[in-house]
């Protein structure tokens, strides 16, 4: 009877140690679920907001590298012209300078010939005052002197060839006002209006330039 009482005793005890343990496992159980869910969610929530603020981190340093590639752009696009500008420049300059030497080679010689000019003119003049009846053998200084005088002309006209320097003797031709400067109109029978009758001093050109225009009249209309 002892033994049943005692054995009685402990099953009670077992089975009210083994309810409240049962009553109190499921709470306990279900604690850890609630908040593994809780931080799962939480979880996601993070990783949603870190990667909303990566993105308009991103966004925002698209937009400041977008800026900067326009600036860069449009500085580049300024020096750009700005050097094809220098170029420009430089080349035109290059090209002046260029024609100012050539210009100086052809015509640096241009105030020497013009007072060559007038030495021509003296000796034209001396043979031209010259008698031709004069010029004989029993006259021999007269003819010697008339020879050195047509010899002295025709080797400065021949120097004035070689640099460039040209005769305008234009009888006949056309009247040119950059080459010829009109005395006088006269009417001429039987010649074109315009065209040159008379020279009364011959012009020259150096190249393409006139050193001295020739005086000249002109023909009009009747």
């Amino acid at each position: 009877m002892a033994g049943r009482g005692v054995q009685r005793l402990l099953w009670h005890s077992y089975v009210a140690l083994g309810g409240s343990a049962l009553r109190t496992s499921p709470r306990w159980l279900c604690i850890p679920a609630t908040q593994k869910k809780s931080d799962g969610k939480n979880l996601e929530e993070d990783q949603s907001q870190n990667q909303s603020e990566q993105k308009a981190e991103l966004t925002t340093a698209d937009k400041t590298l977008m800026e900067e590639k326009s600036k860069l752009e449009d500085q580049l696009k300024e020096m750009n012209d700005k050097y094809i500008r220098a170029l420009a420049d430089t080349e035109n300059l290059r090209q002046r300078s260029q024609k100012l030497i050539e210009e100086a080679k052809l015509y640096g010689i241009q105030a020497f010939c013009k007072d060559l000019l007038e030495v021509a003119d003296v000796l034209e003049k001396a043979t031209a005052s010259v008698p031709k009846e004069e010029i004989r053998d029993e006259n021999p200084h007269l003819k010697n002197l008339y020879e050195g005088l047509v010899m002295t002309e025709g080797q400065i006209q021949k120097v004035f060839r070689k640099h460039g320097v040209l005769k305008l003797n234009p009888l006949g031709a056309k009247f040119d006002p950059y080459e010829h400067e009109a005395l006088f109109h006269t009417p001429v029978e039987g010649k074109e209006p315009g065209t040159i009758a008379l020279v009364t001093k011959v012009g020259y050109k150096l190249h393409e330039r006139t050193l001295r225009p020739a005086l000249v009249g002109v023909v009009k209309e009747a």
